[in-house]
């Protein structure tokens, strides 16, 4: 099998070759995750807020940003800029604490869970043994922090709002980790690694989606709920509860929710990606391109090559389904809070249990087909 390139140990390797010691080496790779996934999570979010003006506008048929920078590119680092200077204003009654602490806990988590994120073989930052449910840990933390922020403002829009957030998260936290569990169970692991390698054994056949179709709508739907997005968007929903959790936040303590908000748009694609597309893997297998370059797998050249389409074909699948996303908002109207609570728990959470049963089945009576 081919193993890919090791970030990691090629940066050791490239500083000791230059007579850095071992240990200097490794503390100086220590920070450099962190500001790498910090990298890939601000570019992801500039080019979605970029993606949703143009695809809202053309859906409108309106024009769109234009006059900043070419095609109106510069647009989201001018909103950035606008909510960095603003002013941060705190509610003369509301609990500093807990009103400037609620927006870091809803961003955090969903920062911390781009660690598990792999980009190929090797491309990722921390290839712990139990990723996927690391993500749903972190994520389950996200309604503290919504629940903190409504709390702490002081204002019963804004209560009400961070009430409704959470229900709504936790409504479809539920569902959603059941149907990662019927792919856990199917590729017999909670590695990110190991789901992807199990789907590209043999190419655009092995995906997931083939055999968890019913899995892959309900983590989708499941996906849109977390991230807020249309039709889910109940607790931003201007219109009812004037701005819900977020009406007494300004400034960069509004950015962080907005930041969170797109930041975990992008990563739920990326998991969808992951999780049912293959991730890295080539529609076509690897190893008719060996033959065709005459190499073995572990040769440099298709190493470099396979990582490079490994990358490409990630981006490429996440934001397919990141416009796919921009697009529901455009076209889709919004539901009730009864009718989303409703989805969740009466129709979503039963169809997740039979479809986890159903997999079980499957495995046993085809274990080649269904990871037995």
């Amino acid at each position: 099998m081919n193993t890919g390139l090791d970030i990691e140990l090629s940066f050791n390797n490239l500083l000791q070759g230059i007579g850095v010691p071992p240990e200097i080496s490794h503390i100086l790779w220590l920070p450099l995750p962190m500001l790498l996934v910090l990298s890939v999570a601000l570019i992801g979010v500039l080019v979605t807020v970029w993606l949703e003006r143009k695809i809202s506008a053309a859906a409108q048929q309106r024009i769109g940003p234009e006059y900043a920078g070419a095609l109106g590119i510069l647009q989201p680092m001018a909103d950035g800029l606008k909510l960095l200077v603003k002013e941060d204003i705190i509610p003369a009654k509301a609990d500093n604490l807990l009103f400037t602490v609620g927006p870091v806990l809803v961003l955090v988590p969903v920062i911390l869970s781009w660690l598990i994120i792999p980009f190929g073989q090797n491309l990722l930052i921390s290839n712990v043994g139990i990723g996927i449910f690391l993500w749903i840990a972190l994520s389950s933390i996200q309604p503290i922090g919504l629940l903190m922020s409504g709390y702490a403002s002081n204002n019963k829009y804004s209560l009400l709002g961070g009430l409704r957030a959470a229900a709504q998260s936790i409504s479809y936290e539920i569902p959603l980790a059941l149907a990662v569990l019927a792919i856990v169970m199917m590729s017999n692991s909670l590695s990110t690694i190991d789901i992807v390698n199990q789907q590209n054994t043999v190419g655009f056949f092995s995906w997931n989606i083939w055999r968890q179709p019913i899995g892959f709508l309900i983590f989708w739907i499941c996906a849109l709920a977390e991230c807020e997005r249309l039709p889910f968007d109940l607790p931003e929903a201007e219109e009812e509860l004037v701005a819900g959790y977020q009406t007494e936040y300004a400034g960069m303590k509004f950015a962080l929710f907005y930041l969170g908000s797109y930041i975990n748009l992008v990563l739920s694609s990326l998991l969808v990606s992951i999780l049912y597309l293959g991730g890295w893997g080539f529609p076509i297998p690897i190893e008719w391109l060996t033959n065709i370059l005459g190499e073995t797998a572990n040769a440099p050249v298709v190493q470099i090559i396979t990582a490079s389409i490994g990358i490409v074909m990630t981006v490429f699948k996440t934001f397919l389904l990141v416009f796919l996303a921009i697009l529901l908002r455009w076209t889709t109207p919004r539901v009730r809070i009864d009718q989303l609570l409703d989805l969740g728990w009466k129709f979503l959470l039963p169809i997740a249990l039979v479809n986890l049963l159903f997999t079980a089945a499957l495995k046993l009576a085809f274990p080649i087909a269904f990871g037995g």
